[in-house]
């Protein structure tokens, strides 16, 4: 146990004399830690009439509790003290640090001179070139916007030009469209005039040759109902000569006709 105590002592790289207050502050512990180790080992309960050896066992882990308290408050006292020690150390070094800093760093100017003096000049050429660039940029930015917008207000013009020519274009349109009308109506009304008239002639032809069919029929008609009453007459006549030459007889001496009563 005290070797391994001194191992880890060693190993954490600390000054001889705190090393060695370190170990005395704990070395107790250990050997009491070793102590109680074979102790325990010779106290096993197996049965509840083992009253002594359970009063060791308690008497024991009672002892062992209050090493380990003890432990635990030196550890605590010990990394108190450390942190102590580590507050004052950091507060001397940031003190001293302050006064050093300032110092060191215009020495490093004075040394670095030269080096300052071109990264500064190298400074100020980056950020020429990057006022160049970006002055370059904004003018490109702002010939595009400009290009952009001229390209817009054309294309603009040249749509309300297209529908300005539509709108003409629909109003031809509109005006060939009721010239046609006018034309088509116009043209219907003298087809409807020329129909009406070759209509009412067509009637009036019709009706005058319906008169004068009728007329001819009516004087055929008539001629045929001459010509009848004629060939009535006729034949009445005949027969009325017949039925006088029925009555009449010739003179054979002189060849005259007497009519017998």
């Amino acid at each position: 146990m005290d070797s391994a105590l001194a191992k880890i002592v060693e190993e954490s790289g600390l000054e001889t004399t705190k090393a060695q207050y370190i170990l005395d502050k704990f070395q107790s512990y250990f050997a009491i830690a070793a102590e109680w180790e074979a102790k325990a080992k010779t106290i096993v309960v197996t049965d509840a009439s083992q009253t002594a050896d359970m009063q060791m066992a308690r008497v024991g882990r009672l002892f062992l509790r209050d090493k380990r308290i003890a432990v635990e408050k030196a550890r605590k006292t010990l990394k108190e003290q450390a942190l102590r020690e580590g507050k004052a150390i950091d507060g001397i070094a940031n003190v001293l640090k302050a006064l050093i800093a300032p110092i060191e760093e215009y020495l490093e100017q004075q040394e670095k001179f030269v080096e300052r003096k071109l990264a500064a000049e190298q400074e100020a050429k980056r950020k020429e070139i990057e006022r160049r660039m970006e002055e370059e940029r904004i003018a490109k930015e702002k010939a595009e916007a400009e290009e952009r917008e001229r390209i817009r207000l054309e294309n603009e013009r040249l749509k309300a030009e297209a529908a300005q020519r539509e709108e003409q274009a629909r109003i031809e349109r509109e005006k060939q469209e009721q010239l046609l009308a006018q034309e088509r109506a116009k043209a219907a009304a003298e087809k409807k005039a020329i129909e009406d008239k070759a209509r009412l002639e067509r009637e009036k032809a019709e009706k005058a040759a319906k008169a004068e069919r009728e007329k001819q029929a009516k004087l055929l008609a008539e001629q045929k109902a001459e010509a009848e009453r004629k060939e009535r007459e006729a034949a009445a006549e005949k027969k009325r000569l017949e039925e006088l030459l029925k009555n009449q007889v010739e003179c054979p001496y002189c060849h005259k006709t007497f009519q017998l009563a």
